[in-house]
């Protein structure tokens, strides 16, 4: 039996950050990972690019069952800590829209990154290698049995993400060791995920498959998210959408503003003040790709000039422009979902070091606890921070 110091179980952005900064404080580590390669979804992640971190972290900007979980963490290291960290190691970036920071080559700049931090830090990494059985003895070492040898250790960090993305190898095992443990699991639900069509919408909108606009989407909680809105083949997507959906329950109603910044009747009368005999297609069309709106509204409507519109009709398009009502059928879940919402209860953790209050020795970080950052670097952030937090204290 092969003892270390510490074994993190997960090769991804929380692992192989606990790796680095358990490391370089002389711990002996060893990190598994039944992957053929380390940092699979940070290599998919931003197109390709890595949507790295955020020029402004703040505790609001995640979900959480205690919303005080996350402070500590995101205080001791933030988002400066890790763009500092990829300066020095010369990967350039750009920003994006929202202080969203992407790698201006590849994502694998990311992951090569990490693994020299880790390797400067003398933490080895073990690939292609399936976690068995995991046990903690009489003398509080936690052994684990893996297909081809046993390790021992006296620090045991779980960071082996959520359920999102299967094909990259996501699995419930990070639940499973917390039930074994007596730690409570909260149920899971994919988040920042497209929504598919109910069979009646698909028929409508399936059409409209690639038309993007601004929007400003409401869910039923009041929760607001401004940003573009993106029609698909199997439902609505773009970011408005992802961000929403960790906001959404199962036979809710979304309210969608298609005209956001714009006061939609005042705008329709001004037109009608000046071109009163211009048909109401020509005139939302000037706002809306066409297609939307012949989709979005009658034919008979749409062929009349603005002059021939009732009270109640222009009463009622302000109302179908700026909060356009729609019961989506689902959401396309975990197959393309960017988090997992849910997971382990935070309150049954340190919020300094991410160790389980009944379990001396047991650490969960990233994905895997009941924390989910918004669309936007959020969820690497949240990867980093708590990943340090737990390194400082293995």
């Amino acid at each position: 039996m092969k003892h270390h110091d510490v074994i993190i179980i997960g090769a991804g952005a929380a692992g192989l950050m606990c790796a680095a900064t358990a490391g370089y404080r002389g711990r002996d580590v060893l990190v598994l990972d039944a992957a053929k390669q380390a940092g699979k979804k940070i290599l998919i992640s931003g197109g390709g690019r890595c949507n790295f971190t955020n020029q402004k972290v703040e505790p609001s900007n995640f979900i959480c069952g205690n919303g005080h979980f996350v402070k500590s963490a995101l205080a001791r290291y933030r988002s400066s800590d890790f763009i500092d960290l990829v300066e020095r190691h010369g990967i350039e970036y750009h920003e994006r829209d929202h202080g969203q920071l992407f790698c201006n080559d590849s994502a694998k700049e990311i992951v090569t990154m990490l693994l020299t931090e880790c390797e400067w830090a003398g933490a080895k990494i073990k690939l292609r290698t399936e976690i068995g059985k995991i046990t903690q003895a009489d003398s509080g070492k936690f052994e684990i049995a893996t297909d081809n040898e046993i390790y021992s250790c006296d620090s045991l960090v779980v960071a082996t993400g959520g359920l999102s993305m299967p094909k990259l190898g996501a699995s419930p095992l990070g639940y499973q060791l917390a039930e074994q443990f007596g730690l409570k699991v909260l149920p899971t639900y994919a988040g920042l995920v497209p929504f598919t069509w109910q069979p009646e919408q698909k028929v409508k909108f399936e059409p409209l498959s690639g038309i993007a606009v601004p929007s400003t989407i409401t869910a039923k909680d009041g929760t607001q998210f401004s940003e573009a809105l993106l029609f698909t083949h199997r439902g609505l997507s773009g970011p408005a959408i992802l961000q929403i959906s960790n906001f959404w329950k199962p036979g809710e109603t979304i309210s969608i503003n298609l005209l956001p910044g714009i006061d939609a009747r005042a705008a329709i009368e001004l037109v009608l003040a000046n071109h009163p005999k211009q048909n109401l297609r020509n005139t939302l069309s000037h706002w809306l790709p066409k297609r939307l709106v012949e989709a979005l509204f009658d034919e008979a409507l749409l062929s009349k000039a603005l002059n021939q519109l009732i009270h109640k009709e222009l009463e009622q398009l302000a109302v179908d422009l700026e909060s356009w009502e729609i019961l989506m059928n689902g959401t396309e879940g975990y197959r393309t979902a960017e988090v997992t919402l849910g997971g382990i209860d935070t309150d049954e953790l340190s919020s300094k070091t991410m160790e389980a209050k009944s379990a001396a020795g047991l650490f969960f970080i990233g994905e895997v606890m009941d924390v989910s950052g918004w669309l936007g670097g959020f969820n690497f952030q949240w990867a980093w921070s708590s990943g340090v937090a737990a390194g400082q204290a293995v």
